[in-house]
């Protein structure tokens, strides 16, 4: 029998060879899973033998992971804002950019709002994780997909969270109503970068990810409609691709929203769009 300290070397090869960056703490992260503890608790069973039990299922576990099955799914969850949400192929697994989005606005002053619209919101993680720190927020999560809504409302029952409500809509075909803030992670990607991207981004569902030949299809759509769906003083932030700011700028221009500025992200990319409609 091999011991925990032998699979995970053993695995960490297995996944190296396949191509899989960070295989270590792949590796790690598939075998604490498996023992339903923390990657920190494994250290202190290193020499612990693993039963052909216990075994089996972590095989197919890595074979899974060697073909480029994304390590979120696999475990079945992932951590954002200190919050735990399912994640799998029903919608796009968080990226950490989001979550930097979501730490920037619950960190400025945004004193007067009362009702938050996440548009396309996919697992729920962004307006889901305001609804949780702000409470006193009533935040509405909408998504074209019915299986992301689903799944949204999983972790939103999961958190039990009070504060929010669910609605199937195509942007906002079938909702009439008006937010004092508006935050959305839509599709970016342009449909050219397709053939481009890793195994694992190639899990998540197309129609999260691509937004027309040059990725800025679906944001030409929302911004004009997003801005007579805010109330007058509502604020609209968005998260986008890269060397996309000058033109969703000017997008908001036209719209008639003031006040633009772009936050870049952690690896200085200009990232988060934030505008609002004149009072």
């Amino acid at each position: 029998m091999s011991t925990v300290l032998e699979t995970i070397d053993k695995g960490t090869l297995y996944l190296e060879k396949r191509g899989i960056a960070d295989a270590r703490r792949n590796m790690q992260l598939l075998v604490a899973h498996r023992l339903n503890c923390t990657r920190t608790q494994l250290y202190v069973q290193f020499d612990r033998p693993l039963t052909e039990t216990e075994l089996q299922p972590l095989r197919e576990d890595l074979k899974q992971r060697g073909e480029g099955i994304p390590i979120q799914h696999l475990l079945g969850t992932v951590e954002f804002l200190r919050l735990t949400f399912k994640t799998d192929a029903r919608a796009l697994i968080p990226r950490p950019e989001t979550e930097e989005l979501a730490e920037w606005l619950l960190g400025i002053d945004l004193a007067e709002t009362r009702t938050v619209l996440d548009m396309g919101c996919g697992s729920g993680v962004l307006g889901l994780s305001l609804a949780a720190n702000r409470p006193a927020w009533q935040v509405s999560l909408a998504d074209v997909s019915p299986e992301a809504l689903e799944l949204a409302g999983e972790n939103a029952a999961s958190l039990e969270l009070s504060n929010i409500s669910l609605c199937v809509s195509d942007l906002f075909a079938a909702i009439p109503d008006t937010f004092d803030g508006i935050v959305a992670n839509l599709p970016y990607v342009p449909e050219t970068e397709r053939p481009t991207l890793s195994r694992e981004v190639r899990h998540d569902p197309a129609l999260a990810l691509f937004g027309g030949p040059d990725g800025l299809a679906i944001l030409q759509q929302f911004i004009p409609t997003a801005f007579s769906h805010l109330a007058p003083g509502g604020w609209l932030a968005l998260e986008i691709g890269h060397q996309q700011a000058a033109p969703v700028t000017a997008m908001l221009e036209r719209a008639g929203f003031t006040g633009i500025g772009v936050k870049t992200d952690l690896s200085g990319i200009a990232r988060f769009p934030f505008a609002r409609k004149p009072i």
